[in-house]
C-alpha cells in the first residue's frame, strides 16, 4: 500500500511522563499528542499493547489481544468515582526516570482492584451497560482471557500445560466448574479490560482529531504460558504433554554472537492452512481495531523462520524452516483487504523475503545506524533508500543514535562525516534530516534521539533479559526547539500533509 509522506515518533506509553510510576492513557499521552501535532508530527508509533512478560518485555504477553492494565489511566476510575483521591497519591518510591516494575505493578494492581471493587458495588446502569456491550463485542477471546488469568494467579509460576489436567487440557466440564469458582477474579479481568479499551478508544479518537494516526506492533510469535496458547494449543507446536518442542529466535546477528533465543512456541503452519488462517485474521482484525498502521515484527519469519531445539541453550543450534509465505497474507488480503502494514524486514534478509513483502506492496524499513561502514552498495544509505520504505535513525532495539556515535568505530563515524557533510557534533540531528531528506514515504524516530540522549536511556538491547524496557521522559527535557525545528523539517520536506492536495 502506499503511504503518503509523513514523519513521526516512536515511544511507547510506557514512557511517558506521569505521577504513578509509569506511564500510561493519562495526562501525559494527551499532552504528548498536542506535542506532536505543534512539531508537525502525524504519526505516533508504539510498541506491542500487551501486557508484560519476562523481563518487561511487550513482545512475550499473556495475550495477543488483551491489554496491559498497567496502561490504564487512574485518575479516570477517580473521574467515574471508583477510586478516591487519597488512593492517587504516588507511591515515595516511585522513579520518575525509570519505570520499576516491582513497585508500579502490585502499586497500580491493587487500584484496580480497589476500582473494580467499587464498580461491582456501585456501577450506574449505563455503566453496566457498556460493560455488557463490550464483553459480547470481544467474547471471541475476552471470556478465555479472563479465565486464564484468573487460573494464572491461582498457581504462580506454573505454565498452563502443568495445571489439572481438565484445566490444561480444557475439559468442558472443567471449565465451567473454574468459572464458577472464579467468577471473582473473572469479573476483575473483564473490568481491567474495559476500562483499558475505553481509555484507548478515547485516546486514539483523540490523535485523530490532531491529525496523529498510530502505528501498532504486532509481533510475529505469542508467549507460550498466554491464553491463546491454552486455548488453541493445535495451532502451536507442542508435544504430547503441551511443552514447547521447539522454540523461536536468530542465529548469530548484529546484537549477539550466539544468536538470539526468544522462546516462544513455533506455529504448526498446516493446522492454520487448513483452517483458512482464521486464526490470523481474527488477531490482524483486532489488532487494526486499535491502530492506525500494523508493524509486522519478523517478517523474514513468515518466509522462513529459525527453530532452536527447546533444550539448546542459545540460538547457534537451530535451522532454517519454510514459514507459511504468500498464502498467510492472501488469505488476511481476501478477508480484510488491502491493509496499511510496515514489514519488519531487518536481519537476514533472502530474495524471498523481499519478494514476499513486494508481492503485497508493504514497505520495509532502513536504519540509518546500520548504513556506514560499508561501501555505496549498503541497503541503509539514504541514495538506496525507496519510497516504499520507513526510515528509521534507530530501533527500540537499538542504541541511542548518540550512544551508537560514541561506540562506532572511527572507520564508520569518519563515512558519517564525508557522507553527510557534517562534524559529528550534533548527530542526532545529523542523522534525523537525512531521514527527512530521504525519498522513503515515512520516517520515524525515537523521541530519544529527538531529545539528543546516550546509552542509558536505551529502550532494548535484544537478548539481555534485565535492566530493559524501563525507560521514561520528562517534559523538563523537552525544550521548545526540539518540536520547532522538527516542525520546520516536516514542511521542508514535505511530511507534514501540507502538499497532500497539490
Amino acid at each position: 500500500m502506499k503511504f503518503p509522506r509523513r514523519s513521526g515518533i516512536l515511544l511507547h506509553p510506557t514512557s511517558l511522563p506521569g505521577p504513578h510510576g509509569s506511564g500510561d492513557f493519562g495526562a501525559g499521552a494527551y499532552h504528548f499528542i498536542d506535542w506532536l501535532h505543534t512539531a508537525g508530527q502525524r504519526l505516533w508509533q508504539i510498541l506491542p499493547l500487551g501486557a508484560i512478560g519476562a523481563g518487561n518485555s511487550p513482545y512475550m504477553s499473556s495475550s495477543a489481544f488483551a491489554g496491559n492494565p498497567l496502561l490504564i489511566d487512574l485518575a479516570d476510575l477517580q473521574r467515574e468515582g471508583w477510586l478516591s483521591e487519597a488512593d492517587l497519591v504516588p507511591d515515595t518510591q516511585v522513579n520518575e526516570g525509570r519505570v520499576d516494575y516491582t513497585c508500579v505493578h502490585p502499586w497500580r494492581m491493587e487500584r484496580l482492584e480497589r476500582a473494580a471493587q467499587a464498580f461491582a458495588q456501585t456501577g450506574r446502569v449505563e455503566q453496566r451497560a457498556a460493560l455488557d456491550a463490550f464483553c459480547a463485542a470481544q467474547a471471541h477471546w475476552l471470556d478465555t482471557y479472563a479465565l486464564f488469568m484468573a487460573l494464572s494467579e491461582q498457581q504462580p509460576g506454573r505454565h498452563w500445560c502443568d495445571w489439572d489436567a481438565g484445566l490444561a487440557r480444557r475439559d468442558a466440564a472443567a471449565l465451567v466448574r473454574a468459572q464458577a469458582q472464579h467468577a471473582d477474579r473473572i469479573a476483575f479481568w473483564t473490568f481491567c479490560q474495559w476500562r483499558f479499551f475505553t481509555q484507548w478508544q478515547r485516546l486514539r479518537d483523540y490523535a485523530h482529531a490532531k491529525g496523529v494516526q498510530i502505528i501498532g506492533d504486532a509481533p510475529i510469535f505469542i508467549a507460550f504460558h498466554s491464553a491463546e496458547v491454552w486455548a488453541r494449543p493445535d495451532l502451536f507446536d507442542l508435544d504430547a504433554l503441551g511443552r514447547v518442542r521447539a522454540v523461536a529466535g536468530v542465529p548469530p546477528d548484529y546484537f549477539s554472537p550466539t544468536g538470539q533465543r526468544w522462546g516462544n512456541p513455533l506455529y504448526r503452519w498446516e493446522a492454520h492452512a487448513r483452517e483458512g488462517y482464521a486464526w490470523w485474521i481474527a488477531r490482524i482484525r483486532h489488532t487494526f481495531a486499535l491502530v492506525d498502521i500494523v508493524r509486522i515484527d519478523h517478517f523474514r519469519g513468515f518466509a522462513s523462520y529459525w527453530e532452536v531445539p527447546a533444550d539448546a541453550p542459545t540460538a547457534m543450534e537451530g535451522r532454517w524452516l519454510s514459514g507459511p509465505g504468500a498464502a498467510l497474507f492472501q488469505a488476511i488480503e481476501a478477508a480484510l483487504g488491502p491493509l496499511p502494514v510496515i514489514a519488519e524486514d531487518l536481519g537476514v534478509i533472502t530474495p524471498d523475503v523481499e519478494a514476499l513483502r513486494r508481492a503485497f506492496a508493504f514497505p520495509g524499513m532502513r536504519v540509518l545506524q546500520f548504513a556506514f561502514g560499508d561501501d555505496s552498495r549498503n541497503p541503509f544509505l539514504p541514495h538506496r533508500h525507496a519510497p516504499d520504505a520507513v526510515v528509521y535513525t534507530g530501533t527500540h532495539d537499538n542504541d541511542t543514535t548518540q550512544g551508537w556515535w560514541a561506540g562506532a568505530p572511527e572507520a564508520e563515524r569518519q563515512h558519517v562525516r564525508d557522507y553527510l557533510g557534517v562534524d559529528g557534533s550534533a548527530i542526532h540531528w545529523d542523522l534525523i534530516r537525512a531521514a527527512y531528506a530521504s525519498v522513503a514515504d515515512t520516517t520515524m524516530h525515537p523521541l530519544q534521539d529527538v531529545l539528543g540522549l546516550g546509552s542509558e536511556h536505551r529502550m532494548n538491547f535484544p537478548g539481555k533479559a534485565e535492566g530493559y524496557w524501563e525507560w521514561r521522559f520528562a517534559w523538563s527535557q523537552v525544550l521548545p526547539e526540539h518540536a520547532a525545528r522538527l516542525a520546520q523539517w516536516a514542511q521542508l520536506y514535505g511530511r507534514d500533509g501540507s502538499n497532500d492536495a497539490l
